[in-house]
């Protein structure tokens, strides 16, 4: 059984989708129409993170290409998805790639690593964005550019398809999900093992302060290392156990970078609540069977009686005190593309290791943009970036301008959307307008491509990926997936 959801692009105007959401009872503003910069678009306003002055409120988030050579270093299918970055007209450039800070905490074979034998290759992919945002708009002085720091953890898959786990504790139900033996101590860091850890995120920091980058990002979302160590209360030690235990990785990386590179800024993308993971089906998706965890003690910014709602009390201490350490903006996201993609990336059509979402994506999207909205309430000015808007698809920046002017967040951060639409913000702002042929329908192929071992990008919209042999691979599972 699947459910039948009325799509985006069935809605006509934006007093369609308005009334979409009033039928879900759900709260998100909009304008009547897009602004340009010369009409006040509130995303043309310059906003400080730190002491640098960004040029509008539009930000791309780091995304894996699933396409640098194996030595890390960036194709020329990675330096074109850092080119359209450059060309898209957004001024915040937010790590641009997920750069593993070793090579065994990559998520695939194929991704970028921040490692001095890719200092070249780092440097080749900070030029070709610079250049050609030089090239379209004149003037990079107030384009903000940064580096995301990771390493996978529970997802690492450096060698090939097989998983390769490097995990902050057993997790009852991941370890179910993805055949980790829950008896297995191996693949469990220990204390010793995280000290050198946290020596390869300064390292790695301290190279993308040489290549020129003006910030890192160290990643803290979507279930990867950091990400979980926030939830790692059963886990014994320094950096387990009670919130100080568990937020203690994250923030003594911050904490040594900052001191050992005190010109370097250093942000933080953060999953801000999860949720239980969800079952592997083609019928609509259920979560994992957690009756006998209650209360649930294996995730972060949920709520302990009821994991599939959140709560933000943790989440919100947490921002406060990577502000505090002086952290310069965060980046709100939440759960795992891996184990509950309906959350994280809201869309009608599910990825392959996915399945049919359980509930209408715009619910997905208001959630997302409603805890930010909490955050950034209880944060005051502290920057932050939002995530979530891209299912909205043509109505995108009718919402965006809305919330900014709001003041519910900072920036607009796009994800899959510049994936087939980079120059979105850029016709937005000096257009009004956006190329309806364009815009990202979230079919998921760019993430049913990686999962199955080929490159990420916009398969359906983007000819350069049409015409890659790999687009009638994709076909070909897809059409298995409805068999």
């Amino acid at each position: 059984m699947t459910l039948n959801y009325t799509k985006i692009v069935q809605l006509r105007n934006i007093d369609a989708l308005r009334a979409r959401l009033d039928e879900l009872d759900l709260e998100l503003p909009s304008d009547d129409n897009i602004l340009t910069a010369d009409q006040g678009s509130p995303l043309a306003a310059p906003q400080l993170i730190g002491d640098f002055r960004v040029g509008n409120r539009w930000c791309i988030h780091p995304m894996e290409g699933w396409d640098a050579n194996r030595d890390g270093s960036p194709s020329e299918h990675t330096l074109r998805r850092w080119r359209n970055f450059g060309l898209s007209g957004a001024k915040l450039i937010w790590g641009g790639e997920a750069a593993a800070v070793r090579p065994d905490g990559r998520s695939n074979p194929h991704q970028t690593m921040a490692i001095p034998e890719n200092r070249a290759g780092l440097a080749a992919l900070l030029t070709e964005l610079t250049a050609a945002h030089r090239q379209s708009f004149g003037d990079d002085s107030d384009l903000l550019v940064g580096l995301q720091l990771t390493h996978s953890g529970r997802f690492c898959r450096p060698n090939g398809p097989q998983l390769e786990p490097r995990i902050a504790y057993h997790h009852p139900l991941l370890d179910a999900k993805f055949s980790i033996d829950p008896a297995d101590e191996s693949v469990v860091w220990t204390d010793s093992q995280l000290d050198q850890l946290i020596d390869d995120y300064v390292s790695a920091a301290g190279l993308a302060a040489e290549v020129g980058f003006r910030f890192v990002d160290i990643k803290a979302c979507h279930g990867y290392l950091l990400h979980e160590f926030l939830s790692a209360r059963s886990r014994p030690g320094r950096f387990g156990g009670e919130f100080a235990g568990r937020t203690r990785l994250l923030k003594t990386i911050i904490e040594r970078t900052r001191h050992k590179f005190p010109e370097l800024m250093v942000v933080v993308r953060l999953s801000a609540f999860d949720t239980v993971p969800f079952q592997t089906s083609r019928v609509v998706g259920q979560p994992m069977d957690h009756a006998e965890l209650l209360p649930y003690g294996f995730g972060f910014g949920v709520d302990a009686q009821n994991p599939l709602r959140y709560d933000l009390a943790e989440t919100i201490q947490l921002i406060r005190e990577l502000r505090d350490l002086g952290v310069a903006a965060v980046n709100i996201s939440c759960g795992s593309p891996y184990y509950n993609p309906h959350i994280q990336r809201p869309a009608i059509f599910p990825p392959s290791d996915g399945y049919p979402p359980p509930e209408d994506p715009l619910v997905g999207v208001v959630r997302q943009i409603q805890a930010t909205r909490e955050c950034k309430q209880a944060v005051g000015t502290f920057p932050l970036v939002g995530t979530g808007y891209t299912y909205l698809q043509e109505y995108l920046p009718h919402v965006a301008q809305a919330v900014v002017r709001a003041g519910w967040v900072d920036f607009v951060g796009l994800g899959r959307m510049v994936l087939s639409y980079p120059e979105l913000p850029a016709d937005t702002l000096l257009h009004s307008q956006t190329a309806r042929k364009r815009v990202c329908r979230t079919f998921s192929d760019c993430t049913t491509a990686p999962r199955n071992g080929i490159v990420s990008g916009c398969f359906p919209l983007d000819a350069y990926y049409k015409n890659l042999p790999e687009w009638a691979t994709l076909r070909e599972i897809k059409q298995s997936q409805k068999e």
